[in-house]
């Protein structure tokens, strides 16, 4: 029988804690949603764009608005210089986009490059796609990308490299020196690279962000995936974007219009207008959850936990050999809402084995009082024993 692949595809971890969580009345740290970080401007513009537009089909590709704000958002942000017209697509998430690039540009049998712990959706839908992902652990602390295996790794039906950066659920930000090597790797053996860049507003480091199409090798080899869900926290609208190389976004459009072909006009509207915002707003978020973030690793590391360092996204990774208490990550995650009254995700869902149990996730994206009153649970429970 055909491998059906979403048949043998379970409920989700982060549904099943979800429930837990409500269950159990708990704090829930676990699903990646932002709270109390949408932009008033942004919601009265999508307000009165449903009033004011027509709500029929908008153009496949996105409204020309939205389009030619993305493609400023590149030259303003990153000083990357993109034809709206024809190097721009808008998708109805970050997650379609994924899709949209994966159905359009491989065919069964390619193999695709990703780097682990990875974003759970990235291997099912690359083996609906008939792809091979060929899957690279990095390894905490630091995360360091392993070079010599992801060259190693390169066979003749190799055809892209996987990239998340800021990266979940790890918080690593890719380096210049890394995303270098990587171009090199695009250039000297053919090779795309599907760049999801969700978080790219979302940054703490010195260096910020650094998109992988604005090293020259890369700039005609990589599509460029943003999410205005993670740029103005409202994950629940869904509207994402592809940029990419013209030759490269045509087969990709056309996956997008067998799959959902447009995206709700105000949606698109309201997120052009937010792209166009000044730079308080971002470095405003920036700022935010830097101090968000701060304040739970700060409680955290004085009640003993074990927190590793978070460069973007909003995402704090614990290791839990520390605990002493025998659990793996995800008996600890059950554990904890139903004797520390926090949902946290265990951060095994994120590898495709599954078999490295280690570490749990937490989000940092909510308020200030949540955040402090889950530390309290946290320290509190890691002291009974």
């Amino acid at each position: 029988m055909a491998n059906i692949v979403f048949g043998e595809v379970q409920t989700s971890i982060f549904e099943s804690m979800s429930r837990l969580a409500i269950q159990h009345d708990a704090i829930n740290l676990g699903q990646g949603f932002p709270v109390g970080l949408d932009s008033a401007e942004v919601l009265a513009e999508a307000q009165r764009a449903l009033r004011d537009l027509s709500q029929q089909y908008p153009p496949s590709l996105g409204l020309p608005d939205l389009r030619q704000a993305v493609a400023e958002a590149n030259r303003r942000f990153w000083g990357i210089e993109v034809d709206w017209q024809t190097e721009v697509l808008v998708t109805s998430g970050a997650t379609e986009a994924l899709s949209d690039c994966f159905f359009g540009l491989f065919n069964p049998g390619d193999e695709v490059i990703l780097f682990e712990p990875a974003y759970d959706s990235y291997g099912p839908i690359l083996r609906r796609a008939g792809v091979v992902p060929v899957r690279m652990r990095l390894q905490p602390p630091h995360w360091t990308l392993p070079c010599q295996s992801i060259e190693a790794a390169i066979t003749p039906r190799t055809r892209a490299i996987l990239i998340n950066s800021p990266m979940n659920p790890i918080g690593k930000v890719f380096d210049r020196e890394e995303l270098s090597f990587l171009a090199g790797l695009l250039e000297r053996y053919d090779l795309l690279a599907i760049c999801d860049e969700v978080y790219e507003h979302l940054t703490f480091n010195e260096d910020g962000h650094i998109p992988l199409m604005s090293l020259p090798q890369a700039r005609n080899r990589s599509l460029r995936i943003g999410s205005a869900g993670k740029t103005f926290s409202v994950t629940g609208w869904k509207v994402g974007y592809v940029t990419g190389p013209a030759n490269l976004l045509g087969p990709v459009s056309r996956a997008h219009q067998y799959l959902t072909f447009a995206t709700p006009p105000h949606l698109q509207a309201a997120v052009a207008y937010g792209l166009r915002l000044p730079d308080d707003y971002f470095i405003g978020l920036q700022n935010e959850l830097r101090r968000r973030r701060d304040l739970l690793t700060d409680r955290l590391r004085d009640g003993g936990f074990e927190v590793g360092d978070c460069q973007g996204t909003y995402f704090l990774c614990l290791g839990i050999d520390n605990l002493g208490r025998g659990d793996d990550d995800v008996d600890l995650c059950r554990r904890l809402v139903t004797e520390a009254g926090v949902a946290a995700i265990p951060v095994s869902a994120f590898y495709g084995d599954r078999d490295v149990r280690t570490q749990i996730r937490l989000c940092f994206a909510k308020p200030q009082p949540l955040l402090e009153e889950a530390a309290e649970r946290l320290v509190a429970w890691r002291k009974k024993g």
